[in-house]
């Protein structure tokens, strides 16, 4: 039996992820509206009655925005840290609430996710790694740069969904007021293009055979140009660049099946 994935969007207007093994089906942040979660589903074959728990990396828009909608139409359990449920609460009902740390890894059946701090500007962000039937996904998108604590738990993974958020010079020359690109190219901003491809080039220990760039932006970034500094960082490699995808905003990526 495989593990699937799909990155059902993924941008500055949401993130949604979803991920399935032979026995569980989680949907990794919500931060898409609840219509579209659904019609995507659909569109990759899936529904939100299969759909076992919701697992929620920090309390930004773009990740939270549609849970109390999901919620009302299914009562899921959601695994979310204490410090950002907090921040959240107060638009959320929730009575399947299940808090979870970094560093303390748990189980949904047959599927063992284990949260990590990342970098970033949340009260406790949170990147993951997911593992079943021998197969480890690595999903860690809102970050400023990779530490070596993010590094060491994405060897290892067979598929990668990776932020390659902004190209800097789009940035600097582009409409955001400064403070706002002195946050994005922060080290508790968001990683650059530049940034990803330096730890494909550099870091990456190249076992996975998928790849996704994840949460780039619509204003300071163009998928070619992100695609091309990660295939110029990973072709040397040996990587088959038919399995470098990208999170869109406005369709799911295709379904990667390992």
């Amino acid at each position: 039996m495989s593990v699937k994935i799909s990155v059902l969007g993924s941008s500055s207007s949401g993130n949604c992820t979803f991920i399935a093994t032979p026995q569980t089906k989680i949907l990794l942040d919500a931060g898409l509206n609840p219509t579209q979660t659904l019609k995507r589903l659909h569109t990759i074959g899936e529904s939100l009655d299969d759909i076992d728990a919701l697992i929620v990396s920090h309390e930004h828009t773009d990740h939270v925005f549609g849970i109390a909608g999901l919620l009302g139409k299914k009562n899921l359990p959601v695994y979310i840290g204490e410090q950002t449920f907090a921040a959240i609460s107060p638009n959320i009902a929730c009575d399947r609430l299940e808090f979870i740390s970094a560093g303390e890894p748990f189980q949904l059946k047959d599927l063992r996710i284990s949260p990590f701090s990342i970098p970033h500007d949340a009260v406790d962000p949170l990147g993951f790694t997911l593992e079943a039937e021998g197969i480890k996904i690595g999903h860690v998108t809102d970050l400023g740069y990779l530490t070596e604590l993010v590094t060491q738990r994405l060897k290892g993974c067979d598929v990668l969904v990776l932020e390659s958020n902004h190209d800097l010079e789009m940035l600097k020359v582009g409409p955001y007021p400064w403070s706002l690109k002195q946050r994005i190219m922060g080290r508790e901003g968001h990683l650059s293009n530049e940034g990803a491809g330096r730890f494909l080039s550099e870091c990456f220990d190249g076992q996975a055979s998928y790849i996704v760039l994840a949460h780039l932006s619509e204003s300071n970034n163009h998928p070619a140009i992100a695609r091309m500094a990660a295939a110029q960082a990973l072709e040397p490699r040996g990587f088959d660049l038919g399995h470098l995808y990208l999170g869109s905003k406005a369709v799911p990526s295709p379904v990667i099946e390992v």
